[in-house]
């Protein structure tokens, strides 16, 4: 891991350039940091009144940290010089490298910056809100704190918008990785991770270069008792361009990747503000150990919209105990209903005892987060002194009881960032918002998963693809295992009766030589021995015949596809099959290697698992047997680096323990030969 320890927080910072430079010494200033600041410039007397050096050589000491916000050559220049005297590492501002196509430009600029830590090119830099030390040309919106979270972004803007945020967050670092030439985003995040004032992780993701060492890095935070919350952006091009299977409709840049990120143990966020509200969370609480979920509000309208928009969310809302319904009830009085969500009325508004006591009834070791619903008034037209016992009583009753508690606003405004910042150092996690605050709970109850897995390495993308038809794809198949109709092949109309012999009708006819038969008119099912010829002269298009003994009607029908993916390595995707497949788009993505446990869950996380599981006295289908399958699947794909794609659509399931039926299969390999 390159130690990047001097560069994150740094004692001396040399800066270069003019207006950029300037910024980033107004801004360390700004922040109070007290070590040294050197700008260096050939004609300028000073910048942002710091006396300036004319040149690298009028140094004091080589410096932890520098800056480099001049044109990209010069960049160049400066960083060989600075690694030469040992600078702790650089940030390199300047754009018009890999980013514009200018490769060899940035090879050269790595070459430059040799042992010495580089971020960038392209690359705004680092803001330390811990030490005050700011390598960043440009206005944020932080605070300095003394313990807080770690956001890392590969676009600067979004960070500059994530450092503006008003929702109570402590940041400890915010950091740009830009073209990531040399330090890369999975060592930026190990490094400030190690820092013990760091609590948990923000990722802002575009690409990950190598997701062997990020799913290290992942479980190295977990240990630490760290979580990271990620954005995976860019996520709809590259993967579904190719369509010849449903595999390849369905899998996409969007599912490898957040299949990665959940098998990595990463929480992954769909928008920013769900990243920072389930940073409040982890920060505060860590990983939250359950769903269970207590919330009081103060109106029955409250209590009824938190039960609404809580039904989209995978949450649990316990029923409360009778000792604490008891105590509840000498709290609150005859007139309140008692149920989770409470809806408390304003009989005790203002009491903090009694607030105190009825929020510690709905808390205790049977919750792992309790909710005050709570929005405050406008601090520019209105008062919120009436506001102050409730949130006392949150804090008292959470200390009393032990339980982990957050205030939700119902409004992302409802809870102003005063107010969020006091919470956050009480104790309390501020929600903002009904939305991503509900979103926020169910997101930090995901649960960690277990270490020591790795992605296999990915090869690069196929350039070139043929098909493997289906009879000799099946053929494959049965030599691993799995079980698939009894059939033949068959070259030509004439031979067709011959391969028959044997096969008990009705039988299916397949023409041979495409990926989708029934689209192209050469599939003919129900057929007779005596049928096949003529059936087999309508499809003018096919290569060739296969014809097949009928599959009875199974229990249920499942797609399962691997898939060889240009950064995971290989995906499987289990769905309900058929040719409904991509219309359903009921399907699960798992990144390889995968344990028959987790293609368990996988399959019972389908929307339409009940259908396999019995739903209204329907058999229950052989999932074992689709385990089994899909495992052999991996295994082949696994030994067979030029396949580059399987998909069996549909495998037939039969009741429990009647097995499972391949009943179509197709492989695609790379290379230029012609079709096996």
């Amino acid at each position: 891991m390159p130690d990047l320890s001097r560069l994150f927080s740094p004692r001396s910072i040399v800066v270069f350039g003019g207006w950029w430079a300037e910024n980033v010494v107004t801004q360390c200033l700004k922040s109070g940091f007290d070590g040294d600041i050197w700008p260096v410039h050939p004609t300028r007397d000073e910048i942002g009144g710091v006396a300036c050096l004319r040149d690298l050589d009028d140094l004091p000491a080589p410096p932890d940290a520098a800056f480099l916000g001049i044109n990209r050559n010069a960049a160049i220049e400066v960083a060989a010089r600075l690694s030469a005297m040992g600078c702790g590492g650089a940030v390199c501002f300047a754009s018009g490298f890999a980013e514009t196509g200018d490769d060899d430009l940035q090879r050269a600029l790595v070459a430059a910056a040799g042992d010495m830590p580089l971020l960038g090119p392209n690359c705004y830099g680092v803001l330390n809100y811990l030490d005050g030390a700011m390598l960043w040309p440009d206005q944020h919106g932080g605070r300095p704190v003394e313990r807080g979270v770690a956001i890392i972004s590969q676009s600067s803007n979004i960070a500059i918008n994530l450092s503006m945020q008003a929702r109570g967050l402590p940041i400890a670092y915010i950091a740009c990785v830009g073209n990531q030439a040399q330090t890369s985003l999975t060592d930026m995040a190990r490094n400030l991770l190690a820092d013990d004032r760091v609590t948990a992780a923000g990722l802002y993701i575009e690409g990950i270069i190598d997701p062997v060492d990020f799913a290290a890095m992942a479980e190295e935070a977990a240990a630490m008792g760290k979580s990271i919350v990620a954005i995976k952006a860019g996520k709809t091009a590259a993967s579904q361009t190719a369509a010849s299977t449903h595999t390849a409709a369905l899998a996409g840049d969007a599912a490898a990747s957040s299949a990665f990120l959940a098998r990595s143990g990463v929480i992954e966020a769909a928008a920013p503000e769900d990243l920072l509200e389930v940073l409040k969370l982890v920060h505060m609480h860590g990983r939250l150990p359950g769903r269970r979920v207590t919330a009081m509000c103060c109106s029955g309208g409250e209590a009824g919209l938190m039960a609404d928009l809580a039904a989209d969310h995978n949450l649990e809302w316990p029923a409360i105990p009778q000792p604490n319904l008891d105590r509840l009830g000498d709290s609150l009085g005859p007139l309140v209903a008692l149920a989770n969500p409470l809806d408390y009325h304003t009989f005790i508004w203002g009491d903090e005892q009694k607030m105190t006591d009825a929020f510690a009834a709905m808390m205790g070791d049977w919750v792992d987060l309790s909710v005050l619903v709570i929005d405050f008034p406008r601090s520019d037209r209105c008062s919120d002194e009436a506001w102050h016992p409730a949130v006392a009583a949150m804090r008292r009753a959470g200390e009393i009881t032990g339980t982990s508690v957050a205030c939700l606003g119902s409004l992302a405004e409802g809870i102003p960032d005063s107010w969020a910042i006091g919470m956050m150092e009480a104790g309390i996690v501020p929600l903002n918002g009904f939305a991503n605050g509900l979103r926020a709970i169910e997101l930090a109850a995901t649960p960690q998963v277990p270490g020591g897995w790795r992605p296999h390495v990915a090869m690069p993308a196929a350039t070139d693809r043929v098909l493997v038809d289906e009879a000799a794809a099946k053929a494959i198949l049965a030599s691993a295992g799995i079980t698939v109709p009894a059939g033949a092949r068959a070259d030509a109309p004439a031979d067709i009766r011959a391969a028959a012999t044997g096969l008990s009708p009705p039988l299916a006819l397949k023409g041979l030589g495409h990926a989708h038969k029934s689209e192209a008119g050469l599939v003919q099912l129900g057929l007779t021995v005596d049928e096949l010829v003529n059936a087999a002269r309508d499809m003018p298009a096919a290569t060739g015949f296969l014809v097949e003994e009928m599959a009875p009607p199974p229990a249920a029908e499942l797609l399962v596809g691997l898939r060889r993916d240009p950064v995971y390595g290989l995906t499987l995707n289990l769905g309900m099959g058929g040719t409904a497949a991509e219309l359903l788009r009921d399907v699960v993505t798992l990144v390889l290697p995968v344990t028959a446990d987790e293609i368990r869950a996988a399959l019972l996380r389908l929307r339409l698992a009940p259908l396999l599981t019995g739903y209204r006295g329907r058999d229950r289908a052989d999932i074992e047997a689709a385990i089994d399958a899909a495992l052999c699947l991996c295994e082949i794909m696994m030994a067979t680096p030029e396949f580059d794609e399987i998909e069996v659509n549909p495998l037939m399931l039969a009741s429990a323990g009647g097995g499972a039926l391949a009943l179509d299969a197709v492989i695609w390999k790379t290379g230029a030969s012609e079709e096996t």
